[in-house]
């Protein structure tokens, strides 16, 4: 299967199981308009991607895996809503569109971001999984990477440093909380949705997840300035505008294209011990590297 292929399959069928969960409660239709705006706005499905090819690993997928697809999705969305904020990082752009302030309003961004949030635990303890040990497991992945210990204290650390100058093992502390938590748990819960417990396997996963998320930040700095704004889909120097710290802001342009480019073989090595059944894995690495937007 191409990574074009992989990534059709990823996309219906987390786009199937949100749409189908996404249902309609009378009194929340605006709020509900504003939520699935956000989760169905073009987004390139990476972390789905990589819950399934995680899956695929140990098992077939099953429909825990797409509760987790479809929670991971969901955070992510409520956070894109929420860094685009006015006090966040005030965007008007996400992904070519206007962004949920702009398309609604900024009270029903908040609100759309909130409801995204807890929309994703709701997925993940529905009764109908009838599987309350790992539906735990994963609750608790998910918890603690868009949590204090995760996502939120990235983009509270982002927002504390802007203006500042910062060294290279704090900015990757940032990233590694902001970007790399959620990419981790988006590995981390496809594996464990299958019933995996292995824990060289689940620590080899863990070190192409630490590697990869933090590629996808430095290659994030990098199209930042070398993508014009409609092939970013977001405003071109937006982080340089905002005078935000980045990698080529402290290794160069050039040096951070060579840090990413380690990451990736990092990541490689790591899942080399999977063979051929980690080929959804590499292809992914190559494109999070390859990307330009």
């Amino acid at each position: 299967m191409t990574l074009n292929d992989f990534s059709k399959y990823a996309r219906q069928r987390v786009d199937a199981y949100l749409t189908q969960n996404l249902d309609q409660y009378k009194p929340a239709d605006h709020l509900q308009e504003a939520m699935a705006y956000s989760l169905f706005n073009g987004g390139k499905r990476v972390r789905p991607m990589l819950t399934y090819a995680a899956a695929s690993l140990f098992g077939e997928a099953n429909s825990l895996t797409d509760a987790c697809a479809a929670a991971i999705e969901s955070i992510h969305a409520y956070s894109l809503i929420h860094d685009d904020l006015p006090a966040m990082d005030n965007d008007d752009l996400r992904r070519g569109k206007p962004t949920c302030h702009i398309q609604y309003d900024e009270a029903t961004a908040i609100l759309a971001g909130d409801a995204l949030q807890t929309f994703a635990f709701e997925l993940l303890s529905d009764t109908k999984h009838q599987n309350i040990k790992i539906q735990l497991q994963l609750i608790q992945e998910l918890v603690v990477a868009s949590g204090r210990h995760g996502m939120v204290t990235g983009q509270m650390i982002d927002l504390a440093n802007v203006g500042k100058d910062i060294d290279i093992n704090a900015l990757e502390q940032m990233h590694q909380h902001k970007t790399g938590a959620l990419i981790r748990a988006s590995i981390r819960m496809g594996a464990i949705s299958t019933g995996a417990n292995n824990e060289a396997e689940l620590a080899a996963l863990d070190a192409y997840a630490i590697a990869i998320g933090l590629a996808f930040q430095v290659q994030d700095d990098i199209i930042d300035i070398t993508s014009d704004t409609t092939t970013l889909g977001k405003t071109q120097f937006s982080d340089e505008d905002a005078n935000k710290p980045t990698y080529p802001k402290l290794l160069g342009l050039e040096g951070a294209q060579l840090l990413a480019q380690r990451l990736h073989e990092q990541a490689i090595t790591a899942i080399s011990p999977f063979g051929d059944a980690a080929q959804p894995l590499v292809e992914l690495a190559n494109y999070i590297i390859g990307r330009n937007h």
